[in-house]
């Protein structure tokens, strides 16, 4: 859980899958435990209730293309409930980006550790309404037992269980064990700016002994899993220039640089034969070594069809979340549909880069730009614009608060949890690290595979809710008793 400790190469990976069958019984009276999990059951329906009304506020945190009111309300909305939950100081502050943060604390009993609790309330857009089978900001259950709409798992169910944790601590103890800050962020998916900002210059907003953040899941839904691994991003966009102005292809075509075909080639040398990543200075042959990912289950979650070809020497583990790749995120270029017979004289790609922990973002995004100046053919004139860029997080897993979550965890979800990466970015989670490095940080949360984030029909499965809220209340109630004996 603390974010400076790798996770070693050579760990032995887990069979089916997972490494901590040796997690420690949960600290905690049975009689207890058992109480904590009749509240959160009963919780549940409100629980549900709350993801409804969440969802229905589209809190896309970009008012070129949603207007702020929307994202405001759901703040609002949320600083209501935590005053119901006796968070008095609960309130709402503006950022530097034009996003609102939720903030609010309750002091710790004496002797007791701090636990910071972070979600996101801001969303995605929901791209092609027309690809949804269920009104997007409107949440729908499925045939397949899931509750569809955006946010539905990025984040706001992971917000509800939060609720839903404190309010089943405070319905069975009548008080929280533990001292609790929360930070319920308006603008992850843009890129956090504002946040980051608030805590460089409020730290004191964001003091704890434990970090739990709430925007990750589970490898298979019902398999509970910490993320142990984040890997670092830098975005940049590669321009290519040649002539001024389109050429007609008949009257210049084999002669004129075609600025669109030299960037082809460009991206082309950037994977070899297998698809691994060919960039000079950034080591692309790293080994995963927890859970791992088999196949076919990656074919099914990602949609790739048989006879389609897995990418990279090597396991999908290993690609996913230990290796670097690079991902073109957009090219300008004429669309098919109305295109001339003309040489283009302007081009340009947005790349989006992902290095595994341990290794330089920004060191990588520079050798990236490097790379695609030298393979630059028929001198061409090329302008890198850096897009920024975010480093990677390790966590150790062995320490007695890591450990302690691990059997919450295990006892909510009645299996031993394993630990998996995540190709995706937090934000917030290097800046908490740098500021606060004796911090212990844990990732998890309610998404699984199926939860199609960030994708049109996005859903999540009530009993991941319901499992998440009652491993947050059980370690979050042995942490306060933890802490009481010693």
């Amino acid at each position: 859980m603390s974010a400076a400790t790798p996770i070693p190469e050579d760990a032995a990976p887990a069979s089916d899958p997972g490494q901590t069958s040796s997690a420690p019984a949960l600290d905690l009276a049975t009689a207890q435990a058992d109480a904590l999990a009749a509240a959160v059951h009963a919780e549940q329906p409100r629980a549900l209730a709350d993801l409804a009304e969440l969802v229905a506020f589209p809190s896309v945190a970009d008012p070129a293309q949603y207007d702020w009111s929307h994202s405001r309300a759901a703040a609002a909305w949320l600083v209501a409930r935590l005053h119901e939950l006796g968070v008095a100081d609960a309130r709402v502050v503006d950022t530097v980006d034009g996003s609102q943060t939720v903030l609010g604390g309750m002091p710790a009993p004496a002797g007791a550790p701090t636990v910071l609790l972070y979600g996101h309330y801001d969303v995605q857009p929901p791209l092609d309404g027309a690809a949804w089978h269920t009104p997007p900001f409107t949440l729908t259950p499925g045939e397949d037992g899931r509750l569809h709409g955006r946010g539905a798992a990025d984040c706001k169910g992971n917000l509800v269980a939060h609720l839903s944790a404190l309010r089943a601590l405070r319905a069975t103890a009548g008080a929280l064990p533990v001292g609790v800050r929360v930070v319920f962020e308006g603008s992850e998916e843009q890129g956090g700016q504002g946040l980051d900002r608030w805590l460089a210059d409020h730290p004191e907003d964001f003091a704890a002994d434990v970090m739990l953040i709430m925007d990750s899941g589970n490898v298979a839904a019902g398999e509970p899993t910490l993320t142990v691994a984040l890997r670092g991003v830098g975005d940049l966009t590669v321009a290519v220039d040649t002539v001024p102005v389109a050429l007609h292809s008949g009257q210049f075509g084999g002669a004129a640089p075609d600025a669109l075909q030299a960037l082809i080639m460009m991206l082309a040398s950037l994977r070899g034969p297998a698809g691994d990543l060919t960039v000079p200075g950034i080591p692309a042959d790293q080994r995963w070594a927890g859970a791992d990912y088999p196949e076919e289950r990656f074919r099914a979650d990602a949609g790739v069809p048989d006879g389609v070809a897995i990418i990279g020497s090597g396991s999908i583990a290993d690609m996913l979340w230990a290796r670097p790749t690079v991902t073109v995120l957009g090219v300008d270029a004429p669309p098919v549909v109305g295109s001339t017979a003309a040489i283009q004289g302007h081009a340009a790609a947005r790349l989006n880069l992902r290095v595994p922990p341990g290794m330089s973002a920004a060191a990588a995004q520079r050798a990236l730009a490097d790379r695609l100046r030298a393979v630059a053919p028929w001198g061409v004139r090329v302008t890198i614009t850096d897009g920024g860029s975010g480093e990677g997080f390790a966590a150790d897993t062995t320490t007695r608060t890591s450990r302690m979550l691990q059997a919450a965890m295990a006892r909510a979800f009645g299996r031993p949890v394993v630990f998996a990466g995540s190709g995706g970015a937090i934000p917030l989670t290097n800046a908490l690290q740098q500021r606060f490095p004796d911090a212990e940080i844990a990732l998890f949360g309610v998404e699984d595979p199926a939860a199609a984030i960030h994708a049109p029909n996005e859903s999540v499965l009530p009993a991941e809710i319901e499992a998440v809220a009652l491993s947050e209340a059980l370690f979050l109630a042995a942490l306060g008793e933890t802490a009481r004996i010693d």
